[in-house]
């Protein structure tokens, strides 16, 4: 069975289940290369040479070296390191903010359809069945395939509706890992440098 036929034959809820899968695979393949390109432009060394030269307030070269660098914890290290001598915690906190927020783009989106696809497959069973005793009340059981194609829809309208929630799910609590994975190391990274700073301000 063809696609379209099976769209044919789920009846009209199957056109919001479709666009329902749509949303789920843009939204999966766009935060798919997000966090692709997000992997690529980490530097692990970096990072801990920028960390290491602020151990002797070496702010010159860290400029230097940071120059084209878009890895975003080494973002968020300079701009604790820029506002130093004004709140170091909060700047860094706000940069985070703002980080936190692109990672949880269209997240809430996917959240949705795990939500909406299985009602719509509910709402679309309910309507076969409805469809099925209608025909069973004019026409009895003198046409079989008449019933059948309203149980039919029932049944192809709650598989679609399960299969998107299903494949969503899973891309769903994969990135929510990914964020807190993320969050866990710009706290780090961010509490690594002011405790740096705080031993220079500490005189000895």
């Amino acid at each position: 069975m063809r696609i379209y036929e099976i769209i044919q034959s789920g009846g009209p809820v199957m056109w919001p289940l479709l666009l329902c899968s749509v949303t789920v695979c843009t939204v999966v393949l766009e935060r798919s290369f997000f966090w692709i390109s997000i992997q690529r432009r980490r530097n692990r060394k970096l990072t801990d040479e920028v960390l290491t030269l602020a151990e002797s307030a070496d702010w010159k070269l860290i400029r230097e070296k940071v120059t084209g660098c878009q890895d975003h914890i080494i973002r968020l290290l300079v701009v604790g390191i820029l506002h130093r001598d004004y709140d170091m915690g909060r700047a860094m906190e706000a940069e985070a903010n703002l980080m936190i927020q692109r990672m949880n783009r269209f997240m809430p989106v996917l959240d949705t359809m795990i939500t909406v696809a299985p009602l719509l497959g509910i709402f679309g069973t309910v309507l076969g069945i409805i469809g099925s005793f209608k025909i069973l009340g004019n026409s009895g059981i003198a046409d079989p395939k008449l019933v059948t194609s309203g149980i039919a829809q029932a049944l192809i309208t709650t598989a679609a509706g399960l299969g998107i929630s299903i494949i969503a799910v899973i891309p769903y609590n994969y990135f929510n890992t990914r964020i807190n994975r993320a969050v866990h190391v710009m706290e780090k990274y961010a509490t690594n440098l002011e405790v740096v700073y705080e031993k220079l301000d500490t005189p000895s």
